[in-house]
């Protein structure tokens, strides 16, 4: 059955990409070419005589195919590292618009997860969906004390279809590694993988409140970024109830200039957000595509940013923070040595890589971008171009890595959206060297002692004894090896009293022999 299943699933999946020329973008590669006369069997390519661009293409093929495909696409897109540029820059475009399901459904979704009638939780519910993506859909509510709430439920059997879907697509990359070489280029099953893990835990809505609660407190008392709050009492893996925000989205450019917001400082405060998450907390928001982010009109002068929707963040290891500040700091000061040294350090190369060979790849990239204003300048792009000189000397860039690239690019686009002009690098250098000078010198190395200080006074009376068994374990080695040198003295001595006496023996069985010859000869 399941095979069926598959077969049918892959017919209409062909057709779609029939439909929009998917074939001749593929059969139009060089590792292809000699195919490239079966695009002429293919009907629409005779009927659409103005095609698109190719990744625009692929983008409606992928929206064409399902939710599922969306998500993946998105996920695909933060790929930056394995993805020409055009494609990722569209497929990163790709919006969960996805017509909601009755509201009837997601009214007993709550009831069987809350286990009472949905007047018993909530005072009011809206039956018409507020906003509807791949995975959920949201409803506002109001609870029983008067908080106005949105209440975010999972489709109907949304597993079901991941499992089939991701069942197909780990089939495809399987085939496409084992009879397409190149294919191993792109790590198809890894790739799928990465898509299936992903839409996995977005499944689970606590993850998702999880991650806002963090955030939350991360920035309890800042005025420049406000997380809702999360009504756990209600919330379930297939539920999530939080705090209903009201705000601009952050795309209406128009309608923040109408209410008085100061553009130039609310772009400011996006970059300073997202550096004080990378940097200060480890921990950041990773899908701020603009229908996730709003802007409180309260206090125009002091805009603060509003985020939604967290089931997608980033973490970052000291190691990886460390990397990343140390690298940017040395890419605007030109010091591509640096760069290449820091790669060796971090174990991002191996040790054996020649050092003036990585400093001139990495020279040939970033001295074009640098010709730029600096406030033209790309931290997304100067990532991006990191990354591909990284691949060619056969760096593996971490997940994480490649998340906040991705991140970085969004933030970026937004910002100079809502001021073009900008200077990125003025915002975020602050931060950076902010964290920077936390990490060095005589208050870091106190600052760290003082934080293990509640260990180090736990295993501080075990000390005494430690210190005994380490001395009484190191003269007994000692011992044991002063045991060992005698006997081998001893049998060395042995050894040579054996070989002086069959010397003599030798000497006597020769003098005797000889001796014997001689009377044999006088008779």
């Amino acid at each position: 059955m399941k095979v069926f299943t598959r077969l049918f699933r892959l017919i209409r999946i062909n057709f779609i990409l029939m439909r929009y020329n998917i074939d001749e973008i593929v059969l139009g590669t060089h590792w292809f070419y000699p195919l490239r006369f079966f695009v002429y069997l293919n009907p629409y390519y005779w009927i659409l005589r103005n095609k698109l661009p190719r990744a625009e293409r692929i983008r409606l093929a992928l929206e064409t195919l399902g939710p599922i495909f969306v998500k993946a696409g998105q996920i695909i897109s933060t790929r930056r590292d394995l993805l020409p540029d055009d494609i990722a820059i569209e497929l990163s475009k790709l919006q969960d618009r996805v017509p909601p399901f009755p509201g009837n459904e997601a009214k007993t979704i709550i009831e069987e997860a809350l286990h009472c009638h949905i007047h018993d939780a909530f005072s009011t519910f809206d039956m018409d969906a507020l906003a509807s993506a791949s995975i959920a859909q949201v409803h506002a509510a109001t609870l029983q004390n008067g908080d106005s709430i949105v209440v975010k439920v999972l489709r109907p059997n949304i597993k079901k279809i991941i499992d089939r879907d991701i069942d197909l697509l780990m089939s495809l990359a399987k085939i496409a590694e084992r009879y397409w070489y190149n294919a191993r280029h792109f790590k198809p099953k890894q790739l799928v993988t990465e898509i299936a893990q992903t839409l996995y835990d977005e499944l689970d809505l606590r993850r998702e409140g999880a991650n806002a609660s963090q955030l939350r407190r991360n920035f309890a008392d800042s005025k420049m970024l406000y997380v809702p709050k999360i009504f756990w009492e209600f919330s379930r893996s297939n539920i999530l109830v939080m705090e209903r925000i009201h705000g601009i989205p952050i795309h209406d450019i128009e309608k923040l200039k109408q209410s008085g917001v100061n553009t130039q400082k609310l772009a400011e405060r996006g970059i300073e957000i997202f550096f004080t998450q990378v940097f200060r907390d480890s921990f950041f928001h990773a899908d701020l595509h603009p229908g996730n982010i709003f802007v409180s009109d309260k206090d125009p002068e002091n805009p603060t940013y509003i985020a939604v929707d967290f089931g997608i963040v980033g973490s970052l290891s000291h190691n990886d923070q460390r990397y990343l500040a140390e690298n940017m700091i040395a890419f605007f000061k030109r010091d591509y040595q640096r760069v290449a040294e820091l790669h060796i350090a971090c174990g991002w190369l191996h040790p054996d890589t020649r050092i003036d060979q990585f400093e001139g790849a990495i020279r040939s990239v970033s001295e074009p971008i640098f010709e730029q204003p600096l406030r033209d300048i790309s931290f997304g792009q100067l990532l991006l171009h990191l990354f591909q000189v990284a691949r060619r000397f056969h760096i593996n860039i971490q997940p994480q890595l490649i998340l906040l690239q991705k991140s970085l690019l969004s933030i970026e686009g937004l910002s100079r959206q809502i001021a073009p002009d900008l200077d990125l690098w003025a915002s975020a250098s602050p931060q950076i060297e902010k964290w920077l000078r936390k990490q060095v010198g005589a208050r870091a190395f106190f600052r760290r002692i003082r934080a293990n200080l509640p260990l180090l006074s736990e295993q501080l009376p075990e000390l005494p004894t430690l210190i005994y068994e380490v001395l009484k374990e190191t003269k007994h080695q000692q011992e044991k090896l002063r045991f060992a040198q005698t006997i081998a003295n001893s049998n060395a001595h042995e050894d040579k009293n054996r070989e002086r006496m069959l010397k003599i023996a030798y000497f006597l069985s020769g003098v005797g022999l000889t001796s014997l010859l001689v009377l044999i000869m006088l008779h």
